[in-house]
C-alpha cells in the first residue's frame, strides 16, 4: 500500500493541532500535504497558495470551503475538480484514481445486483497504484467514502425492486 493509504491523515502539525476548524463553517477539518492542493487548484488559485502554510481540508457539505489555513482560504470554485463532499452529483468521483463515481457504482449494482468498486480499488491499492495524495481533493484514501457509498446505493437499489 502507498502511503497516502495507509493513513487516513497526516500527523497534525503543532499550528493547527490546537483546533482546525474552518473559518467559513465552523466544521473540523483535516490537515492535507501541500501537494494536494498543488496537484488540485486552478491556475489562479495556486498562484496565491503560501507554500509555507499548513492547509486542512472542510469535509461539511454545504460550506464552500475546501481548504483553509490561517492566512487564507480556497474554495470550490477555486479547484480542477468537483469535490466528493460537497457534490452529490451522479458523475462527481468518489474515487478519483479509478473512476469510480456514483452513478457508475449505481449501474453495477443495478445490472448485477453487488458491487465490485471496493474491492478493484483494494486491490489497486495494494499494487501500489493509487495517487490519493494528487487526485482526491481530500488528499487521502478513498475507501471509506467508497464503502459508505456502496452500502447506502445498495440499500437504495435493492429496497426499490
Amino acid at each position: 500500500m502507498l502511503d497516502c493509504c495507509r493513513s487516513a491523515q497526516p500527523e497534525p502539525s503543532s499550528k493547527l493541532r490546537r483546533a482546525i476548524l474552518c473559518p467559513r463553517c465552523g466544521g473540523r477539518g483535516r490537515e492535507v500535504g501541500t501537494i494536494t492542493l498543488k496537484s488540485l487548484l486552478a491556475p489562479r488559485a495556486l498562484e496565491r497558495l503560501q507554500p509555507k502554510s499548513r492547509y486542512a481540508f472542510c469535509p461539511t457539505p454545504d460550506c464552500s470551503v475546501v481548504y483553509f489555513s490561517d492566512e487564507s482560504i480556497f474554495t470550490t470554485a477555486d479547484l480542477k475538480v468537483p469535490v466528493f463532499q460537497k457534490d452529490s452529483g451522479p458523475d462527481v468521483p468518489v474515487c478519483y484514481c479509478f473512476g469510480w463515481t456514483r452513478r457508475r457504482i449505481a449501474d453495477e449494482i443495478t445490472a448485477t445486483g453487488k458491487s465490485t468498486a471496493v474491492f478493484h480499488v483494494a486491490e489497486h491499492i495494494k499494487a501500489g497504484r493509487c495517487g490519493c495524495d494528487v487526485n482526491n481533493p481530500q488528499g487521502s484514501c478513498c475507501l471509506g467514502n467508497l464503502q459508505a457509498v456502496v452500502r447506502e446505493l445498495q440499500r437504495d437499489i435493492t429496497s426499490t425492486r
